[in-house]
């Protein structure tokens, strides 16, 4: 089934993109939670009118966002939490935390543009921040004991 995305949606791709998904997930999820719309000629035409007038939009959402990849590429989120004397964390440290901790720190980002593993541990991680979807950054994840 060929939808176009009205929202980003994580796997698949950004506003006005047309994708080809599972017709359960467009006709269960996507559809009824206002994510996307099924792609008919006419909603494609207005879908790449759309794109091509936000085209010059675009390149300065990408210049923005390698200058917030530029300034987090060398930066650490140290994360404090709770945990057992053999290191092992009371439950993880989840991506809503470290979007928490960047916003403390001046950069909104999205909890759902992050991707990191499981820490349920103490120690050091790599966690995946995609700005845009030509434009992500690797930062280091320091989870210590409170």
């Amino acid at each position: 089934m060929k939808v176009i995305l009205k929202d980003f949606v994580n796997g698949f791709g950004e506003k006005n993109d047309i994708v080809i998904v599972k017709n359960g997930y467009g006709r269960n999820f996507l559809i009824p939670q206002g994510l996307a719309t099924i792609a008919t000629p006419s909603a494609i035409k207005m879908a790449e009118e759309n794109v091509r007038q936000a085209a010059h939009k675009q390149a300065k959402i990408v210049a923005d966002a390698k200058a917030v990849a530029e300034k987090l590429k060398d930066f650490k989120v140290t994360v404090p939490t709770k945990a057992g004397s053999n290191g092992k964390i009371f439950g993880s440290v989840t991506t809503m935390q470290l979007a928490q901790s960047l916003v403390d720190r001046g950069f909104e980002i999205d909890k759902r543009k992050i991707s990191a593993p499981d820490m349920k541990h103490i120690g050091e991680y790599k966690a995946t921040i995609t700005l845009h979807k030509e434009v992500s950054v690797e930062i280091d994840v320091d989870v210590i004991q409170e």
